[in-house]
């Protein structure tokens, strides 16, 4: 029989190369996705537009205790990828205590969930590198304290501390992927990588002047998404759940990335981007960099792609959008 995965925040980045990576393993791909994009199908389902037909969705709500328990219940699934969540970090500053609500509890709702009716279910977390915040150590590992400078940050923190527990308490089978910032074509248009991409499009095509960005000295271990999906399912498909940080092991500058964007269409960034405070963070978190020397070696993972990949990926992608949709 094949394999039933349910994934939460399947419309995501994440979520959405994940169904696919799931859907070549041969897997029955099952999302939970909220009400209003099942209502709005074209705009919410986008990333999905081309396997939508090949994964059934599950309207529900991560607050809703309620509708958790029944998509469980009714799904059984051998895996549960929990991607869902409140995951633009100035938004969480803009209202921390819908971020908090819904990355903590609907985190605990599905552990619940999972233990009292699909123990043999194995869960997989999301956390995120923001856990680290203001780096008490260079690079960061799995060992590493945690110090987050978000609600987002802190909410994440809650949902690993969650999953540990439910593994050492109840013994069932969760871990937690410490991935940092992962990137693609599919990124949102308010992370600021997809921000620059957008704009240097634009910019190219005479549709915009200038770029505005906030803290251009803040750097990032950056990856691409498609790599790290791979990793949350060598997670799921080993004999012993752990924790792992993955990360490309490298660091550059939002400066840096914004340069090598331009330098993709023959543009010098200088003469275009414009720095402005406003776009600053009141807690902004400078150097993240991560050591998944323990995800190269237990889980045999290494990336495909670079850094330069990446962001070409990301330019291609953008020129192409907007030479056919003007915008």
């Amino acid at each position: 029989m094949r394999k039933k995965a349910l994934i939460t925040g399947i419309t995501g980045q994440d979520g959405s190369y994940l169904a696919e990576f799931l859907l070549k393993k041969k897997y029955q791909v099952h999302g939970l996705i909220r009400r209003v994009a099942a209502e709005d199908k074209t705009h919410r389902l986008w990333r999905l537009k081309n396997i939508v037909n090949k994964i059934t969705l599950h309207a529900a709500s991560l607050e809703s205790y309620a509708s958790i328990v029944k998509i469980i219940q009714k799904i059984k699934p051998e895996e549960v990828y929990h991607l869902g969540a409140q995951s633009y970090i100035d938004y969480a500053f803009k209202d921390e205590f819908s971020t908090i609500n819904t990355n903590i509890n609907g985190t605990h709702f599905i552990l619940s969930a999972i233990r009292d009716f699909s123990p043999k279910t194995k869960f997989y977390f999301a956390a995120s590198s923001e856990m680290f915040g203001k780096v008490q150590q260079i690079p960061q590992t799995e060992k590493t304290p945690f110090y987050p400078r978000s609600t987002y940050g802190i909410s994440k923190v809650a949902g690993y501390d969650l999953t540990r527990n439910y593994r050492e308490a109840y013994n069932l089978f969760c871990c937690s992927g410490i991935l940092f910032n992962h990137e693609s074509p599919r990124r949102g248009f308010e992370f600021v990588t997809r921000k620059i991409t957008h704009a240097v499009a634009r910019i190219k095509y005479g549709l915009q002047k200038d770029l505005k960005l906030g803290n251009m000295d803040a750097k990032r271990d950056w990856g691409h998404a498609e790599d790290y999906v791979r990793a949350m399912w060598l997670m799921l498909n080993r004999r012993t759940p752990e924790d792992f940080v993955i990360s490309y092991g490298k660091q550059y500058s939002v400066r840096d990335f914004a340069k090598l964007a331009f330098k993709f269409v023959n543009l010098d960034y200088k003469k275009f981007v414009k720095v402005d405070k406003s776009l600053q963070r009141p807690a902004d978190v400078q150097y993240l960099l991560g050591n998944c020397s323990k995800a190269k070696r237990v889980l045999k993972w290494k990336p495909k792609y670079s850094f330069e990949d990446l962001v070409k990926d990301m330019v291609k992608a953008d020129l192409e959008f907007v030479e056919k949709y003007g915008y």
